[in-house]
């Protein structure tokens, strides 16, 4: 027994120094890597595993005169409170109708986009559509939320022409059934053609021998796409469909903020404005932090979900 327990410590001994010294050889071999990776690594330290220590105000009557220790311990009183609220159908609601939406109509464009320019011959012409559709990217986001305005104002290009065609003179982003179409239609015209780069170094690393074997079989344009250029990009469609699931509760409060007033609150107010209002406006920082905690139990719920089902049905997953 001794003798098994002596060659077990030895094992042991053995495995932490043979660790030790991969570790040691793979540092030394690759130090320019881990250089370049500490100021991820601090980034990551700084914004989002410290924060994470401020999560416990969520069961707090935070007050910051107070301070974490100091403030009186109310369990899970904001969480039952936000559970009980009446604008939680409310947000919760307009929060998933809008991630769907995005999910179902925002998330295939730059796919779409990416497919039909790996399609076009002409370098010329696909590196002319690539940079149009690449500015709008680079477009502040409140320059943007004021051209949305401007064009869907009464007097809007757009606006205008929706009038032309219902026969009603209004202001569409005071109408609650339009918020939801512009949120959606103008994350397309902004993101569809960074979006789109990902999926277009997938079909870049495609190999070509595939083609050939494809063509040689008799395959047309038409069959290498199916049997090839789907097949080829699917895996990296999956994997960013998965982290898309993952932020199904977080539409950000920003656009929205920018975007919304008071007339259309029953459709564009979600869980992100929301913890804006509680925590910013009303200094509830304890049920803001509380609801923020909730949505991201809610998110990590939904990756872990899609993970499972992605790797039972295909096999691709993130882990």
């Amino acid at each position: 027994m001794k003798m098994k327990q002596d060659a077990l410590t030895s094992n042991t001994l053995v495995c932490r120094t043979g660790l030790k010294s991969r570790l040691a050889k793979d540092f030394k071999k690759n130090s320019s890597l881990y250089l370049l990776a500490i100021p991820i690594i601090i980034y990551y330290v700084v914004f989002v595993i410290a924060p994470l220590c401020g999560t416990v105000i969520a069961f707090q009557n935070y007050s910051l005169t107070k301070g974490v220790f100091g403030s009186k311990f109310v369990g899970f009183k904001h969480f039952l409170d936000f559970f009980d609220s009446m604008y939680f159908f409310r947000v919760v609601k307009n929060t998933l109708v809008i991630s769907i939406t995005q999910i179902l109509v925002e998330f295939p464009a730059p796919v779409i986009l990416a497919l039909l320019i790996n399609e076009v011959k002409s370098k010329h012409y696909s590196r002319t559509v690539q940079t149009i559709t690449y500015l709008p990217h680079f477009i502040s986001l409140v320059v943007l939320c004021g051209i949305v305005r401007d064009f869907t104002a009464s007097d809007g290009i757009i606006g205008s022409v929706v009038a032309a065609i219902t026969g009603e003179d209004v202001n569409m982003l005071t109408q609650r059934g339009w918020f939801v179409p512009i949120y959606v239609l103008s994350g397309i015209w902004q993101g569809v053609g960074w979006g789109s780069i990902v999926y277009l170094a997938a079909l870049t690393s495609l190999d070509a021998s595939l083609y050939e074997a494809a063509s040689l079989d008799g395959a047309g344009r038409w069959k290498q796409f199916v049997h090839v250029t789907i097949p080829g990009i699917l895996p990296t469609v999956i994997t960013m469909l998965i982290m898309r699931i993952g932020r199904m509760t977080s539409v950000g409060s920003e656009k929205i903020l920018l975007l919304y007033n008071q007339n259309i609150y029953e459709t564009a107010d979600v869980i992100s404005t929301f913890v804006y209002r509680k925590g910013m406006l009303e200094q509830n920082y304890g049920f803001s932090t509380a609801v923020g905690l909730f949505n991201s139990v809610i998110n990590c719920a939904f990756l872990i979900a899609a993970n499972y089902a992605s790797k039972k049905i295909n096999g691709t997953a993130l882990w």
